[in-house]
């Protein structure tokens, strides 16, 4: 087995939990960090097969039998090593790839990139305390970043010139480490300006790099391209200082930047982690699970953490058991938990991982919040959301707890839900029994434009299931109603703010008189796109 190429066998290992393989086969039970149970190799009536999920083993303390994923494969179903990794390729729902000695150039070449990054990181560790590095050097503590934390992290300083292609002239593995280009006039350094943060593998090697601009410039942050020792698919930041923390506190915590997870990892939450870009895998989600299937995923409150954090409940859904426990928090308010941490305290953003939003209540609520349930058409399809999200399931105990769980709510509230809009502060007067006879018919004749105006549908508050007369409207004429009603909503709800502001005004609140201007210009604004409809 020394012979065979490893990378497809920790491959397996870190797609495929010790715990799930062993499961199949014994009942476990957790007690602290391990699970037990009655050891399948000897008879046994008091548990003494420990499997430990972090180191990925399995041990009896009674016949001594130990091993990991591949192993207990082998001995359980009487195969040999090849069809125990054909039987795991499966279950991890990958290819199996013809094994072959591995390639003594590609093991050197292995070697000889991690030792260019970790020679790599030293030098621009150091260059961040010369005067070259000055600028980089006061932007990160600016951030709050002491001296003890810039060095655990090993955080650097790439300088404007070819630092790096000219040390490792002489290296041919210099192009393959992603460190430097090949230009017109030679060698170049991929890395200039940027503040430099090494990027380690679970083992805690460096591998790749991911660098900052300093002087505004976007992408804001750039990455080390795939090599030989890095993917970025498969990697996750600030894991190999996370690991045991994840399993003191029994869960990680996702954030989506670098500097984010730093700074938690310093207050207190030293179980966070991120992944490199926005992206978040099924590799990712693998290799936490594989420490903690407990997880809180920690994004911006805006529309792209938003729209984040249903990827993650989209990719997390397969990986989930009965013993997981997966939230969503948000930061609001344009912040993110380095400003939060940094503003109001570390007790502050606990109160944001406290408060998390439970993956059963944030799937219900993306169904609410994508479809229109107060329609038919709006039900069918929130409906074939939620059972495509749950037949990812693969615990069929789980599966159907959750099928049964959303039944009862679907019983419960469609056919009463009235949508709410939280960020709707001021009470406009309600609506007349003719718009509502009239938004009625509309909706139930072209439920394509409830879905186009649900969020200024659902701060209506009208039960759509009610029946109206024919009003023989075609789909134009009843999209333009609705714009026309949208726009005269918005127009009332801003001359009550204008109300609001003038009351605040004659207070002597002087601020408010900026704030009036400007509603005047967007009722102005309003009025003019409201005339131009009614003309049309």
């Amino acid at each position: 087995m020394a012979g065979l190429d490893r990378n497809f066998t920790d491959e397996l290992r870190a797609r495929l939990s010790v715990v799930d393989v062993v499961g199949r086969r014994v009942p476990l039970t957790r007690k602290g960090q391990n699970y037990w149970g009655c050891c399948p190799f000897h008879n046994e009536k008091t548990p003494s097969f420990s499997v430990n999920e972090e180191k990925g083993f399995y041990h009896c303390f009674g016949c001594g039998e130990h091993g990991d994923i591949i192993s207990f494969t082998m001995k359980t179903n009487n195969m040999d090593f090849k069809e125990a990794i054909q039987e795991l390729a499966n279950l991890a729902g990958v290819k199996m790839p013809e094994y072959k000695p591995r390639n003594p150039d590609i093991v050197k070449q292995e070697e000889a990139l991690f030792d260019i990054c970790e020679r790599a990181a030293s030098s621009y560790s150091e260059k961040l305390f010369t005067p070259e590095g000055a600028q980089a050097l006061e932007y990160v503590r600016r951030r709050g970043f002491t001296d003890d934390m810039i060095k655990k992290y090993r955080i650097g300083y790439a300088p404007k010139n070819n630092l790096i292609a000219n040390k490792f002239a002489d290296s041919k593995f210099l192009i393959s480490s992603g460190l430097c280009r090949r230009g017109d006039y030679g060698m170049y350094d991929f890395f200039r300006d940027k503040l430099m943060f090494p990027i380690f593998n679970a083992r805690g090697n460096i591998v790749a790099f991911s660098g900052r601009s300093l002087d505004g410039s976007e992408p804001k942050y750039i990455n080390t391209t795939d090599t030989d020792i890095f993917h970025k698919r498969k990697t996750v930041f600030g894991f190999n200082f996370a690991r045991d923390a994840i399993h003191r506190a029994n869960r990680s915590i996702v954030v989506e930047g670098q500097i984010d997870a730093i700074k938690m990892q310093c207050n207190g939450f030293g179980e966070t982690v991120a992944p490199l870009g926005t992206a978040l895998t099924e590799d990712h989600i693998a290799l936490l699970c594989k420490s903690n299937r407990n997880i809180t995923f920690c994004f911006d409150g805006d529309s792209a953490g938003q729209k984040a954090a249903a990827r993650a409940c989209d990719i997390v859904m397969p990986f989930l058991r009965d013993t997981s426990d997966i939230k969503f928090a948000f930061v609001t308010g344009g912040k993110d938990p380095d400003e939060i941490i940094k503003t109001f305290g570390a007790d502050a953003m606990r109160k944001i991982i406290d408060e998390a939003t439970p993956l059963v209540e944030f799937l219900w609520n993306l169904a609410n919040t994508n479809f229109v349930v107060s329609t038919p058409g709006g039900r069918s399809q929130a409906e074939k959301f939620l059972k495509k999200q749950i037949e990812k399931i693969v615990d069929s105990d789980l599966k159907s707890e959750f099928e049964k769980e959303y039944d009862k709510r679907k019983f419960d509230s469609w056919h009463k839900w009235k949508k709410t809009n939280n960020a709707v502060k001021i009470k406009l007067p309600d609506i007349d029994n003719i718009t509502k006879s009239t938004l009625i018919y509309i909706i139930n004749t072209f439920p394509e434009l409830g879905e186009r105006y649900l969020d200024f549908l659902g701060t209506l508050n009208i039960d759509f299931d009610g029946v109206a007369a024919d009003l023989n409207l075609d789909v134009a004429a009843a999209e333009k109603y609705i714009v026309s009603l949208k726009l005269q909503r918005h127009l009332e709800k801003l001359n009550a703010q204008k109300r609001e502001l003038t009351t605040q005004l004659l207070a002597g609140d002087t601020g408010a008189r900026d704030e009036i201007a400007r509603i005047d210009e967007d009722i102005v604004k309003y009025q003019e796109k409201l005339e131009i409809l009614i003309t049309i």
